[in-house]
């Protein structure tokens, strides 16, 4: 698979969602989920100008970030002012123990779904000169298996956050549930957009809330036409025919 083409096809259905929608192209910001991908793929889409990329494991988090950084310094002239643009987002749930580790990796965690969470973070954050970035996520489908903040629970959820002084909450961030129904999929995107412009009237948050991490492979340009910022998408540009290369645990 030619990782470039499926690139500029997302490209190009990223462009026509946001136009359905009348929103400019350049709010919605493609999130490259390598899980599946070769690093030679990794490589491929660095070469064509994709600069952020998401890993749902720590650990490939780490490696992934530590193999990009390394091809960059050892085979380009400008390869660290490449690797500084590079940015890696931890898109997984995220257990308490690999907190630390994440955070030295990642620009931006989506799935903070707990306040248990969030205070360790800002433990963790409070060693550091500037402020975490941070999502809440909801869970807008309803069910059990998903993690994230129930919606009765957002509100105050995010109030909460917003007393942690080391944490920056810049979003919320949701799954839909896995169906053929369109209408459906739009539901949970339409309650996270609802909850967001909510938090944002209340002015619950900062002028840094501005972003709904929403829509993968199968959905993303429903979530566009409901306002996402931030789409994570793997499958739909490196395929889901190979098992990820590194699966070393969460």
């Amino acid at each position: 698979m030619d990782v470039t083409v499926t690139l500029k096809q997302i490209q190009d259905r990223i462009g026509a969602a946001a136009a359905r929608a009348r929103r400019d192209p350049k709010e919605v910001t493609l999130v490259a989920v390598s899980k599946y991908a070769t690093i030679k793929q990794i490589q491929q889409l660095i070469t064509a100008g994709q600069r952020d990329f998401g890993e749902s494991r720590v650990q490939n988090l780490q490696a992934r970030h530590q193999e990009v950084r390394d091809w960059l310094t050892e085979t380009m002239a400008d390869g660290e002012q490449i690797a500084g643009q590079i940015k890696w987002h931890m898109i997984g749930h995220l257990q308490r123990n690999k907190a630390a580790a994440a955070m030295e990796t990642c620009e931006l965690i989506h799935s903070v779904d707990s306040l248990r969470l969030a205070e360790h973070l800002n433990d963790l954050a409070s060693r550091r000169e500037k402020a975490i970035p941070i999502l809440m996520e909801v869970n807008t489908s309803g069910e059990e298996s998903k993690n994230g903040v129930p919606i009765p629970a957002a509100i105050h959820m995010a109030e909460q956050f917003e007393t942690l002084a080391h944490l920056q909450l810049v979003g919320l961030m949701t799954m839909a549930r896995q169906t053929a129904n369109p209408e459906e999929t739009r539901h949970s995107f339409t309650t996270l957009r609802e909850i967001f412009q909510e938090l944002r009237f209340r002015k619950i948050c900062g002028p840094h809330f501005k972003h709904l991490s929403m829509g993968m492979s199968g959905d993303f340009e429903i979530a566009i036409e409901e306002g996402s910022t931030l789409v994570r998408i793997g499958s739909a540009i490196f395929g889901a025919q190979h098992e990820p290369a590194m699966e070393l645990g969460t």
